[in-house]
């Protein structure tokens, strides 16, 4: 399989050269030529698949062609040692729980399955590879975790100073070893484009290799398509689809979530509508609206994960659709929620169901009880365990309904240990030439 850049101005590449390179270098992400589909025959029996199996499968169609199958088997199966298992909320409601891997969050299958797929491509590099990955709070935890102790690599996780919760940045600065945490004096949105810098920068390609863990990484974003078909054969499995339209609502920010759920969509997975859940920063849901993209700093809020202003995988999903704004608002529905609301929300599907919704689960429950109608069964993702957002969490529903796991509190004992920097890129790149 080849990629190629959105912005369709240089080769294609090998997988390999994607994953190492992370970013094209014509400042476009990188693309699969082609998007296998299923026959429908695979769906009829999916439910007596395994998740492990089903990831399998769906993983063959992405990279089957550049690794063998049992080594791909390997790395599958290596990345997913935890279950994301769907949950009832309400009569038509189900929450599919991403939170169950090492960080209790989302970002744990691709960040597990880019680090082993990465250390499999280093086996022909005798130069350290550096992983540069900007964060607005899981990606951080899930990418630091995911690689540390890994020989040949190390990662700088670059994260808005005071804008990630305290469990959060615990997560990754205070691993140490092969993981350095830089504290960035401005915003996720100036984080990301950092690490954009220092792609396209040819001094610091000359002196470091570079690539990113971010869900601009194909191998970061693709095997978030996994836990989408898993989701669908659990609810089959129950019979709870049998006569009901599947509507599947992501929250949202850099969207590389939902990116990975339309490369499902159109490898045959029967969802009948996807649904983008926003908060304040509402870019995406302005988009649907107007047909106008109008990226702008990004607002901080009680969905701190989805603070992002300039998503990066919108570019994908306007080249998967051909730039069809008609198109795109057919597959996609927007909502938005203030911070107000998404307090609400939590407090009103806790009071009502005792089931605890995170800040950004709730953006996507909210959204699909003024979507469902009829006979449609609803599917939000519930992307981060709500212990994560402890202060919030206790503001809303009280201390004594917050239950800190113990993968949580081991973090919080750990010090702390980053370098503060200033969002110049100028210093960022001092700072890493200094270890050339």
């Amino acid at each position: 399989m080849k990629y190629y850049s959105t912005n369709k101005n240089t080769p294609e590449v090998s997988l390999k050269e994607a994953v190492v390179k992370g970013l094209a270098a014509d400042k476009g992400l990188f693309m699969p030529e082609r998007i296998e589909k299923f026959e429908s025959l695979f769906f009829d029996n999916i439910q007596n698949l395994s998740f492990q199996e089903i990831a399998f499968e769906v993983s063959k169609k992405f990279f089957g062609d550049d690794i063998h199958h049992e080594i791909l088997k390997d790395i599958v199966y290596d990345t997913l040692q935890f279950d994301c298992p769907v949950v009832k909320v309400t009569d038509s409601i189900y929450s599919l729980e991403l939170f169950h891997g090492p960080t209790m969050a989302f970002k744990d299958v691709g960040a597990r399955f880019m680090a082993r797929l990465l250390n499999y491509f280093l086996g022909e590099h005798d130069k350290q590879i550096n992983v540069l990955v900007a964060t607005s709070g899981d990606t951080g935890s899930a990418v630091a975790n995911g690689f540390l102790g890994v020989d040949g690599i190390h990662v700088y996780v670059l994260y808005p100073k005071g804008k990630v919760s305290k469990i959060q940045e615990s997560q990754f600065a205070t691993l140490g070893k092969n993981i350095t945490a830089l504290e960035i004096e401005g915003t996720f949105d100036d984080c990301q484009r950092l690490v954009k810098s220092a792609f396209l920068d040819a001094e610091l390609n000359e002196k470091l290799m570079l690539t990113s863990a971010n869900s601009i990484n194909v191998a970061r974003f693709l095997p978030q398509a996994f836990y989408y078909f898993n989701a669908f054969a659990r609810l089959k499995e129950q019979g709870i689809l049998e006569n009901n339209d599947l509507v599947v609502s992501v929250p949202s920010g850099n969207l590389g979530n939902i990116t990975a759920g339309l490369f499902a969509l159109e490898m045959g997975l029967p969802i009948k509508q996807f649904i983008v859940a926003n908060n304040s920063n509402d870019i995406v849901f302005k988009y649907l609206e107007t047909g106008k993209y109008q990226p702008r700093k990004s607002v901080e809020t009680v969905a701190n994960a989805m603070d992002v202003g300039e998503p990066s995988n919108f570019v994908r999903i306007l080249d998967l659709y051909k730039n069809s704004h008609k198109t795109i608002s057919k597959k996609l529905k927007g909502f938005r929620y203030s911070d107000t609301e998404i307090k609400a929300v939590v407090k009103k599907v806790y009071n009502e169901t005792n089931y605890l919704c995170d800040p950004h689960g709730a953006c996507g429950f909210e959204a699909l009880s003024e979507y469902l109608s009829g006979t449609q069964i609803g599917l939000f993702l519930e992307t981060a365990h709500p212990a994560k957002f402890t202060n919030t969490m206790e503001e809303i529903v009280g201390a004594e309904n917050i239950k800190m796991p113990e993968k949580l509190s081991v973090f919080m004992k750990g010090d702390k240990i980053s370098k503060l920097l200033n969002s110049e890129f100028n210093e960022f790149k001092k700072y890493l030439m200094k270890g050339v």
